[in-house]
């Protein structure tokens, strides 16, 4: 099966050592959100929605959780305040620029190191559709 057969594209990028600040910025990470979405090409279906988690009830987990719904799947992000440790999930449905979205993150976030992955998702998928679409005629 070739590559462009598979259903999406997720890009996992895990970033170390963030500008001082950051983690807590829901302004930032909103924007973050928002302008990602149009650098890369790809559609909202709605604004993104960001939280606080409680840093009191839950110290080691204290920074934001926030997400932004794709027309082509979503984009995630997750901060923990304590280590300046950011996690940005971005899966997309069609082919994107990996290097342009750890660039813009590098911009946003300034961290001192970034570990990406980089996962092909629903590789029988386009198999399976065409097994079910022969099964129907």
């Amino acid at each position: 099966m070739s590559k462009s057969a598979v259903f999406g594209y997720e890009l996992l990028l895990d970033l170390y050592d963030c500008k001082p600040g950051v983690c807590d910025d829901l302004t930032v990470c909103y924007n973050f959100l928002d302008e990602i979405v149009g650098f890369l090409g790809m559609e909202k279906q709605a604004p993104p929605s960001i939280f606080k988690s409680d840093g009191v009830r839950f110290p080691d987990k204290a920074g934001l959780s926030g997400w932004v719904p794709l027309i082509e799947s979503s984009i995630v992000i997750h901060t923990l305040s304590p280590k300046d440790f950011i996690t940005v999930d971005i899966y997309c449905c069609r082919t994107f620029d990996r290097k342009k979205a750890e660039e813009f993150c590098r911009r946003f976030f300034a961290p001192k190191k970034v570990e990406a992955q980089f996962v092909e998702r629903g590789m029988s998928y386009h198999e399976a559709a065409s097994s079910k679409e022969l099964a129907h005629k």
